[in-house]
């Protein structure tokens, strides 16, 4: 295919939107045959992913938020490795909460209402740093996010 955007009889790039610098090698970004993806692209599947912690969210996640919030006490975190479910039931997360937490699965915690700054205690708990969820929350190895 010739790039039509550059102009072969002046020998220069007549659109610099796509930054190519010879024939032939005009790729719109975006498109499927790029080396690198679109950053508008992946900013909207991130979006699309990790949902909005807004009112309604934060009012589902009420309990979930109070019990990780309860974690920055010593005794509290001990209690919760001795007896998980006791733990959990004493702050009566939903069925969906719970599950997540049992599960270990960060992004269904932030779909029952979490947020990632009261689900970085648990993560502690866990063995994971606020790096690990930024990572999973975009989908991303921890090695590349943190780059």
């Amino acid at each position: 295919m010739r790039c039509p955007m550059f102009d072969l009889d002046q020998g220069k790039l007549v659109c610099e939107a796509y930054n190519h610098t010879r024939p032939g090698t005009c790729i719109p970004p975006g498109d499927s045959r790029t080396m690198t993806p679109d950053p508008a692209e992946e900013s909207a599947a991130i979006r699309r992913a990790v949902p909005l912690f807004d009112g309604h969210l934060a009012t589902r996640g009420y309990a979930l938020n109070a019990m990780c919030f309860s974690f920055n006490d010593a005794a509290n975190r001990d209690a919760f490795r001795a007896d998980e479910d006791a733990y959990c039931a004493r702050f009566a997360l939903t069925p969906q909460q719970r599950a997540a937490v049992a599960n270990r699965d960060v992004l269904a915690m932030l779909e029952a209402g979490g947020n990632v700054y009261y689900l970085a205690k648990l993560a502690g708990i866990l063995g994971l740093g606020v790096q690990d969820l930024g990572a999973l929350q975009t989908g991303m190895s921890l090695d590349a996010f943190k780059a």
